[in-house]
């Protein structure tokens, strides 16, 4: 099955550099480009593809608001795949709360882009969850809030240790390991925390658990 990308940078360049290496994959194919946060959100509605490469910055729109309005767009939207830059971790903040599936930093090498594609499309949220951890945390060391954590009295003592596994950056298997369960005992925990919370992916429930003061930067 062939992956469908629609490529969003206000940067030419960019665009076509990201082209030339999705192109040359059997599996992925750019079905567009977008310069400005308003024409992605028209040319995600108008060509539906299966993944979104969003800058951040460009003219506009932005991408965090074009991200939030794909997002919103209908039943089964596409997965937003962030580009960002270390010095820019409110950005990676806002867009996992804006809906993105994932981020990844831009200058990382093409074919971790790649493999990016093809994780978000799968369904995975943080497919670098060490980056994730350290962006994450880095900017949620700098508020001071602490938000209501009523939402994790619908969850069991196992299924709250599940999800502060899930915002470590814990794959299944991993927590699996962690708990000393199966893998497949680790996805159903990870399953029904996202229903109960009402969550849309891994991504969002790092949000929350941060949030929520579940994981702080300094675990």
């Amino acid at each position: 099955m062939t992956i469908r990308v629609l490529v969003v940078d206000d940067q030419a360049m960019i665009r076509e550099s990201f082209r030339v290496a999705l192109d040359s994959q059997s599996d992925v194919e750019v079905v567009g480009e977008a310069g400005t946060g308003a024409d992605a959100v028209a040319l995600a509605r108008d060509l539906v593809p299966d993944v979104v490469l969003m800058d951040v910055r460009m003219p506009v729109m932005d991408g965090l608001e074009a991200t939030r309005r794909i997002v919103d767009s209908g039943d089964e939207p596409p997965k937003v795949l962030v580009l960002t830059t270390f010095d820019l971790d409110e950005h990676v903040y806002g867009a996992l709360r804006a809906g993105a599936s994932g981020f990844m930093v831009k200058d990382a090498p093409l074919a971790d882009l790649v493999n990016a594609v093809r994780v978000v499309a799968a369904g995975h949220a943080l497919f670098a969850p060490s980056v994730t951890r350290r962006l994450v945390a880095a900017f949620a060391s700098r508020t001071a809030r602490r938000q209501d954590d009523s939402a994790l009295r619908y969850l069991t003592p196992r299924e709250v240790e599940v999800l502060r596994l899930v915002a470590r950056g814990l794959s299944n298997a991993e927590i699996a390991g962690a708990l000393t369960i199966a893998e497949q005992t680790a996805k159903s925990h990870v399953s029904r925390v996202l229903t109960k919370l009402g969550l849309r992916d891994r991504a969002q429930a790092v949000v929350l658990a941060y949030e929520c003061g579940l994981v702080v930067p300094a675990e």
